[in-house]
């Protein structure tokens, strides 16, 4: 049932904060990725999305519930889907692997074309989808924890050769 409410937060380029009933509400939107904040175009992705929501009253469709326990909802300002703006305008992918719904069948023309165009994140011609970059991600950080966890040589090892590095904040 699709229901109303303030924007009042936004978390990243796919990710928003809506208030239901008086309670903040986080709201994944439905078929699409955008580039992540640690990513090029990340932040431009956050900055788009909030030009265009913050403050604002906008209609939210739930489709589903993540596994975080958001609402996947597709999201309307002023009555035009958010969902398939950042697609049309080159900040979001089409998430293929969650968007199964007639509508979809259309966003990978939107996406392919503002490939074509240049738009957005797609001016950088190594841009990489999300779920790629998460997933080098998790491979970095079980091959970095694996090392950290290897005999205590390797340690000293490293200390003693002038290239260990520290936290430079402690």
């Amino acid at each position: 049932l699709a229901w109303t409410g303030k924007v009042v937060g936004i978390a990243d380029g796919d990710t928003i904060t809506v208030l239901n009933n008086g309670r903040g509400e986080k709201i994944r939107l439905h078929g699409i990725d955008t580039p992540e904040k640690g990513q090029a175009f990340g932040n431009k992705a956050k900055a788009v999305t909030g030009s265009m929501l913050r403050g604002r009253v906008v209609e939210i469709t739930p489709m589903t519930t993540d596994r975080y326990g958001r609402t996947v909802a597709l999201v309307y300002v002023d009555g035009q889907s958010l969902n398939e703006s950042l697609v049309r305008n080159g900040y979001a992918w089409v998430y293929r692997k969650y968007c199964k719904e007639a509508f979809c069948s259309e966003w990978p023309d939107l996406e392919e074309n503002a490939s074509n165009e240049k738009k957005g994140m797609w001016r950088d011609p190594h841009i990489l989808p999300p779920w790629e970059y998460r997933q080098i991600g998790r491979q970095q950080q079980v091959s970095s924890s694996s090392f950290a966890m290897g005999s205590g040589g390797v340690s000293k090892a490293l200390a003693a050769s002038g290239s260990y590095h520290g936290n430079v904040n402690s």
